[in-house]
């Protein structure tokens, strides 16, 4: 099995040296990126399956920038927001899913790799429902054919009488006829 590309990144370069580590005995093949720029550029040189970006870095912000150029990346990432600073607003900003800053090596790797599986399982149904058949359309009915049900709507028998049976009408008019 192919080795799983991971983008990470951190302006810190020891939490980036040692989630590295960790993350490649464990089998990802990992790129690293020390701002968010250097990291946009990466993005659009090669294709990853996941993306982890520190939220502060060189701005407050730059997390959110990386977060967005993933997003907008034709291959669909999975992106984890790895913070120390817990923010309420990290799906809003496009993240999958926030990692808090430190978190045991064990729980981190469980957290990666149920991300992983869900986000691919999330990118075969959009792919499937891209690949299915389109429901058939239909075309409207012509004007002419809406005149013309039009004019035999009119010449229908209103639905008090329709409703009434034959036999009911004719009692009635013969009560009417006694008097």
């Amino acid at each position: 099995m192919a080795k799983r590309r991971v983008l990470l990144v951190d302006d810190e370069v020891s939490v980036l040296l040692t989630m590295k580590t960790i993350l490649e005995i464990s089998g990802f093949d990992v790129d690293t990126a020390a701002s968010a720029r250097e990291a946009k550029s990466k993005l659009k040189l090669r294709e990853y399956q996941m993306v982890i970006t520190d939220m502060r870095m060189e701005s407050d912000a730059a997390g959110r920038d990386v977060i967005q150029a993933a997003r907008t990346a034709p291959y669909h990432p999975a992106v984890a927001l790895l913070t120390a600073f817990p923010e309420d607003d990290w799906a809003d900003m496009g993240a999958d899913k926030m990692l808090v800053k430190p978190m045991q090596t064990g729980i981190l790797l469980k957290q990666i790799e149920k991300l992983l599986d869900t986000h691919s399982a999330k990118l075969q149904r959009l792919a499937a429902s891209a690949a299915a058949p389109a429901s058939p359309v239909v075309d409207p009915p012509k004007p002419a054919k809406k005149a013309a049900a039009k004019k035999s709507a009119t010449k229908l028998p209103s639905k008090k009488l329709a409703a009434k049976p034959p036999v009911a009408r004719k009692k009635v008019a013969t009560k009417k006829r006694k008097r």
